[in-house]
């Protein structure tokens, strides 16, 4: 029987992925404890719904405005490092909050102040993290290596960390945060054991991948950030990816938006039924963290990729159609399953095609599609909701991404059979 350390992480993935890993799980266990956290800190302090919303706008409002600078930052300057201080500054950001609650002068306008720098941090250390994995891991390997960093993902920010933040925020409101501190803190000890990881020389050209390592104060930044775009713009498989989360991300974040009230409202399951649904999702994931590598093994990328679209066009039909709470709970579950899956496929299938340089900035303009789709979609559904009832953003989203998933059906096929920009770089070595 081979090792859990061998299960987990194989010995061939090297030990600099067992940092990365061991410095990503510990992390995800902080951020999971400030998910309950943080919405009771701010509901503690105010009864604003204006206020309480603002709190979670301040989750994806730094993406947006600094997403793609991060992305060019990671692109100039030594990736790890970069991981290390962005978490310094984190853990900065938490211990003042704790010292702000432990005085007793915190007020919602230091929590929210508090939460938008930490976000800003955490677009750069996510940026930047997100570059290393393709840097330390074989191609054939970055589906596995995704694949147990979304477990981490998983286990830890979606299961351990929720009722953990909630226990300790029970017993002193500083208490999360400040273990969240330190969770950071580790990590940033974890991660710099990892062997200096500097951005790669120029990359061979070929099919539009040809693209010049930035220097440290050779070009502003908005210079590199103009190259991403444009690398992206002409590589259409890579194009065409980022177009597919963007487009789906708003037709699923429009029913998402008001989840909360769909489910106490509509399916009439109350408070705990509402934490249920995430629990089933994320209990799903964990089942596609097991089948991965049997799947990854015997079914084709681009197969996976179509039912996971296939499977998130009838979840939506699905949660208009059932009135029943076990139904829903049921969907979730699937949703959480094949949400992993298409998730660690799309990372792997973009990490394989983007040159080492050029990672920071195109996987910048992802996370800023993610978030972007999500602004959009959630502001489509409130409305739709308002004026059509809390069924009605389930059918908009079944309408709309039914008709994406033809749009795409047929690119899929071209996005997986697209060359990996390291074979092309090792076909034009000397």
């Amino acid at each position: 029987m081979p090792r859990i350390g061998e299960l987990v992480a194989p010995r061939r993935m090297g030990r600099d992925f067992r940092w990365l890993l061991a410095s990503s799980w510990t992390s995800n266990v902080g951020d999971g404890v400030a998910l309950a956290a943080a919405p009771l800190l701010i509901a503690s302090m105010t009864s604003s719904p204006i206020l309480v919303a603002a709190g979670a706008i301040l989750q994806f409002l730094p993406w947006l405005v600094f997403g793609l600078h991060a992305g060019a930052i990671a692109d100039r300057f030594d990736r790890r490092r970069l991981v290390m201080v962005a978490n310094a500054a984190r853990g900065l950001v938490l211990l003042a909050l704790c010292a702000f609650l432990v005085t007793g002068v915190a007020n919602i306008w230091i929590v929210l102040a508090a939460a938008f720098l930490y976000g800003t941090a955490e677009v750069f250390v996510d940026t930047a993290g997100s570059t290393l994995l393709p840097m330390l891991l074989k191609p054939a390997d970055l589906g596995l290596g995704n694949a147990r960093l979304q477990a981490g993902f998983l286990v830890a920010n979606q299961f351990a960390g929720p009722p953990l933040g909630a226990f300790l925020f029970a017993a002193g409101h500083a208490w999360p945060f400040l273990l969240e501190a330190v969770c950071v803190g580790l990590a940033v000890v974890l991660i710099s054991r990892i062997a200096r990881t500097p951005v790669p020389p120029r990359a061979a050209s070929g099919s539009g991948t040809e693209a010049t390592a930035p220097v440290p104060g050779a070009a502003k930044v908005h210079t590199d950030i103009a190259e991403g775009l444009r690398w992206l713009w002409r590589n259409p498989p890579v194009r065409m990816l980022v177009l597919i989360i963007l487009l789906f991300n708003v037709t699923w974040a429009a029913p998402w938006g008001v989840l909360v009230l769909y489910a106490t409202e509509h399916l009439h399951m109350g408070a705990v039924g509402y934490g249920m649904l995430t629990t089933a999702s994320a209990a799903g994931g964990l089942l596609a963290t097991v089948s991965f590598g049997w799947l990854e093994r015997h079914v084709s990328f681009a197969a996976m990729m179509r039912v996971c679209l296939s499977l998130e066009v009838v979840m939506h039909l699905a949660f208009a159609l059932t009135a029943q709470g076990w139904i829903a709970l049921l969907i979730m579950v699937v949703f959480g399953f094949y949400a992993f899956v298409w998730g660690t496929i799309s990372t792997t299938v973009r990490q394989r095609l983007v040159p080492h340089e050029l990672q920071g900035r195109v996987s910048s303009v992802n996370s800023v599609g993610v978030f972007g789709g999500m602004v959009i979609g959630q502001a489509l559904g409130g409305v739709i909701a308002q004026a059509w009832g809390l069924t009605a953003p389930w059918w908009f989203a079944f309408a709309g991404a039914a008709l994406t998933l033809l749009f795409v059906w047929r690119p899929i096929s071209q996005i997986v059979s697209a060359r990996p920009v390291l074979d092309e770089v090792q076909a034009n070595e000397p």
